[in-house]
């Protein structure tokens, strides 16, 4: 569905993404994981259109798409959350999925009565149906993480970008945003998950590739990928490594 060729973003000198091949599969959960400032959320900017590439080729069900804005990348199916959650404040609960609705794949052909039923069923989808007119700064953490992911859904996406939508949130919330990503995974829709939390990682995910410093370093089955030395060293560090020894006596 998503193929990425050689993609850099550098930052002056730095690079904070260097030439990083990878393809996301149709219809698979594909982790996306590594050490903080490896370049996770910098590379899904690039695949997303919220930054302009420096190097390297995107491609989207065969279509070329690098450089595109990232309005032109919603309209052709590729959704996206925040790492951190970005509600328009003057607007209610509501109102902000709405906006997903209006700008989403199918926006040119929906009028504003069924731009709020897409919204309305959204809500419904995530849990938030009962708070469609709450205030977005008065819901707690996990809820606005919840509008993001609706924001997300209701533009009607093929492959949905999901960053850290269960960071901060405690081990009951996690769990229910993990049936929820596997509920919309059913539905059909593929999906690459940037997260730290290695439960949700192992439990979800198809495959796993592992940046470090910007550069691919492993990709290859959750087990797989586990059980490589260069992740153990890099991401999941020296605890890990002495259960995994102590496993294996």
């Amino acid at each position: 569905m998503l193929e990425a060729q050689g993609v850099t973003k550098r930052f002056g000198a730095l690079a904070a993404v260097d030439s990083v091949d990878f393809a996301i599969e149709q219809g698979e959960i594909l982790g996306l994981i590594g050490p903080n400032g490896a370049g996770k959320t910098t590379l899904v900017n690039v695949m997303a259109g919220s930054e302009p590439i420096t190097a390297g080729t995107v491609y989207f069900k065969g279509r070329n798409i690098t450089a595109w804005p990232a309005y032109k990348v919603a309209e052709i199916g590729v959704g996206r959350t925040f790492q951190v959650p970005k509600p328009l404040e003057r607007m209610n609960v509501l109102e902000n999925v709405m906006v997903g609705a209006l700008f989403g794949r199918a926006h040119r052909n929906r009028e504003m009565r069924q731009v709020r039923e897409v919204a309305n069923q959204t809500l419904q989808w995530v849990g938030l149906e009962g708070k469609a007119n709450f205030a977005v700064g008065a819901l707690t953490v996990a809820d606005r993480k919840r509008v993001e992911l609706a924001k997300a859904l209701a533009m009607d996406p093929e492959l949905l970008l999901l960053d850290e939508v269960m960071a901060g949130l405690n081990p009951v919330e996690i769990e229910k945003v993990m049936d929820l990503i596997r509920q919309i995974n059913a539905q059909g829709m593929t999906i690459l998950v940037i997260e730290h939390v290695m439960k949700a990682v192992m439990g979800l995910c198809n495959r796993i590739l592992v940046i470090h410093h910007g550069k691919r370093i492993a990709m290859g089955t959750p087990q797989a990928v586990c059980d490589d030395d260069r992740v153990i060293e890099a991401y999941l560090g020296e605890k890990y490594a002495a259960a995994k020894a102590q496993r294996a006596q």
